[in-house]
């Protein structure tokens, strides 16, 4: 005898409800990330790919893998996949031209040996660095020359970490904030219609995979370390993790840029606005110090 279609409906919400509640719990495990129940159709669509290449037939069968056969491999690419990438060239074009323009300028200033170290963390694809390198090449402020800069991009997700080392871009992706001047200087157009970023900015930004929920100590200390538009979709025990970490890595007087309307007040107190960037924190006690000295 068949159910009755009520009790059907109800087993298959139950079943799609389980489902929710194990992705989102290995997102929020594994990276941090809190996927409201509002938001599931994002869990879809960012495992799609995967499922596809997988043969799954569902998410269901997805997360029926996961718990019956133990792969921490493919469980970190799961919560790796789940992650947010979106991101395009010059996003937010004046907190990065105040960065090389201003906030470098005065870091090398204070340095002893001329070389500065920028971090671009959470950097996806790798606009955001390349976007750096663009403008270090094409609008270099006569304090800066002669010096060495680092850029280093990292990302949970070994896929786009290596889309990025490799430089490549389809159509929609460099319409994105690039202008058609910077897209003809610093790219070639593909025979596959992707464009590949030269290699003079290829060289100019190093990439590694890195889970921001882990210790960032073998990356070394940095000038400025960008974490733009990537704490908000975390849950706060998260957000204070991964700050504090980051306020590891900072070099004494370095500064920490969150993309606009983040706020770290009552995540942290290790660090503070800074007095002249909005959008910069810097170590607690030292933004008084450094207004004071300018």
């Amino acid at each position: 005898m068949s159910k009755p279609l009520g009790q059907n409906v109800r087993s298959e919400w139950l079943m799609q409800e389980e489902v929710f509640n194990e992705l989102a719990d290995l997102a929020l495990k594994s990276s941090g990330q809190a996927i409201p129940k509002s938001k599931s159709y994002l869990i879809e669509a960012r495992l799609a790919p995967i499922a596809r290449r997988e043969g799954f037939g569902s998410m269901a069968d997805l997360v029926h893998c996961l718990k019956s056969r133990a792969n921490p491999i493919f469980a970190a690419e799961i919560a790796a996949a789940l992650v947010s990438k979106d991101t395009w060239f010059f996003r937010d074009r004046d907190c990065l031209q105040r960065i090389v323009e201003d906030v470098l300028p005065k870091r090398l200033k204070a340095s002893n040996t001329g070389r500065l170290k920028v971090w671009c963390a959470g950097g996806s694809t790798g606009q955001e660095a390349y976007s750096l390198a663009i403008l270090l090449a094409d609008e270099m402020p006569p304090a800066l020359r002669g010096a060495k800069i680092d850029i280093l991009s990292t990302d949970i997700c070994k896929v786009v970490t290596e889309k990025a080392r490799i430089g490549r871009f389809g159509h929609y992706e460099v319409q994105r904030g690039l202008s058609i001047r910077r897209l003809i200087k610093h790219f070639t157009c593909l025979e596959t219609g992707q464009w590949e970023i030269s290699e003079d900015l290829r060289s100019r930004v190093s990439f590694r995979q890195h889970n921001l929920l882990e210790s960032a100590g073998g990356l070394g200390k940095f000038d400025v370390i960008l974490c733009r538009n990537v704490l908000p979709s975390m849950a706060k025990p998260a957000r204070k993790r991964v700050v504090e970490s980051l306020a590891e890595q900072m070099m004494p007087g370095a500064m920490l840029l969150l993309g606009s309307g983040e706020n770290l007040i009552g995540i942290t107190d290790k660090l503070e606005p800074a007095r002249d960037f909005r959008g910069g924190w810097v170590a607690a006690g030292t933004a008084n110090a450094e207004a004071s000295a300018a």
